[in-house]
Parts: structure tokens; sequence; C-alpha cells
């Protein structure tokens, strides 16, 4: 008894050494408060390269886009630092296009930016779009999306990174869209927004913190 009783503590010493390797040391605090500069800022967004929101393979994409919305200061982790409070995609002479013929998309906003992660050495906040809400039509086929969607903000360059992740957005409703676009879909919205302070060409900057 006194034998298989020590084997145990063996195992068991054993298993609590490989699980705290495998979770490796305990991660940095996340930041907690988070400021804008300047704050508050009215923002002015344009699309760098393509912005495509695809759906069961099928990609839809715009080389226009355009959006304002503004910025602030705030605390918490998650913490919603700002809204976008209008979003164009595509524009005259240059809309957005698919396989399935041309696409228009109508956003109901506010849609939020919201904050989880900062890195100093790189000055990147990872957080995401969220209230995201849209009407998309292709031909005779119309379908509603909602959700958030994942990204990155680099302060040096003002890029907003947005790259979604499956699962994050969900077509909710869909109308002669048969198999192509049922509801229940998963979306995926990738593209990137430069931003800028509206009617200036500063460059708004995040930076999260543990005071």
């Amino acid at each position: 008894m006194k034998k298989q009783i020590r084997n145990f503590a063996v195992v068991a010493g054993a298993a609590t050494a490989a699980f705290a390797l495998a979770a490796g040391p305990a991660s940095a605090v996340p930041s907690t408060v988070w400021t804008v500069t300047p704050s508050p800022v009215n923002i002015a967004a344009t699309n760098s390269g393509n912005i495509v929101l695809s759906v069961n393979g099928i990609a839809m994409t715009c080389t226009k886009s355009n959006g304002s919305g503004t910025g602030q200061s705030a605390t918490g982790n998650p913490a919603t630092i700002g809204s976008i409070t209008a979003i164009a995609f595509g524009a005259t002479g240059a809309p957005c296009t698919s396989v399935l013929g041309n696409v228009s998309t109508v956003a109901t906003t506010p849609w939020t930016l919201v904050a989880q992660d900062y890195t100093a050495a790189t000055g990147v906040t990872k957080g995401y779009i969220g209230n995201v809400d849209a009407k998309v039509t292709v031909g005779a086929c119309v379908f509603r999306v909602t959700g958030k969607a994942s990204g990155t903000y680099t302060n040096s360059t003002g890029k907003l990174a947005v790259n979604s992740t499956s699962g994050e957005l969900t077509v909710v409703s869909s109308t002669n869209c048969g198999a192509a676009v049922p509801v229940g879909a998963k979306p995926l919205f990738k593209g990137d927004y430069l931003f800028k302070q509206a009617g200036t060409t500063t460059i708004p900057k995040i930076v999260g913190s543990n005071p």
C-alpha cells in the first residue's frame, strides 16, 4: 500500500510539473487604462487596399471604403475607446463586386472600437470592432450580417487592420440567396483602414497601461 501511495505521489508530481511547463509563465496583466491622444477626437478613415467580405468562398470586394467616428480615453478591459458612426462601402464609379454581381452594403451604426491588449514595444493595440450590423444586397439576394470583427491598431501608421475569425460574424437573415448565403453562415471581414484626426494629417494614438 505504501508503495502504491509513493507511486501515485510521483505520478501526480510529474503531472503537475508537466502542466506548469505547458502553461509557461503567467501572462502580463492586461491593460486597464486606455489613453487616446487627442481625446476626444473625430476620426476620418479611408481604406488602404481592398476590403473583402467573404461568405462560403464567395468574395465581395470593395476597392473604395471610408468611414468616420470618434475616439476617447477609457478605463476597463475590454474597453470601448471609440465608435464608427458612419461607414460606406464602394463609391460612385467604383462599386463593390463579386461573382454574383455588384454588391451594395448599408451599415447600421454605430459600431464600437474595443481595446483589449497593448504592446508598448510595437505600439500595437489588439481588440475588435463590435456591434457590427450590415445589410448586403447582391442582385436579388439580400442578407444581414451581425457580430464583431477582430483587428489591430498601429500607432506609427494609424492603420486599423481588420481580420475577423470564423464565428465572429453571422448571417442572421437571408432572402433569395439560396445555398450561397444561408442563415447561419459565418462570413469573414478583412481589410485595412488608415485613421486620421478629421481635417488634419494627425494620426490618433492609443496607449494601454496599468497604473
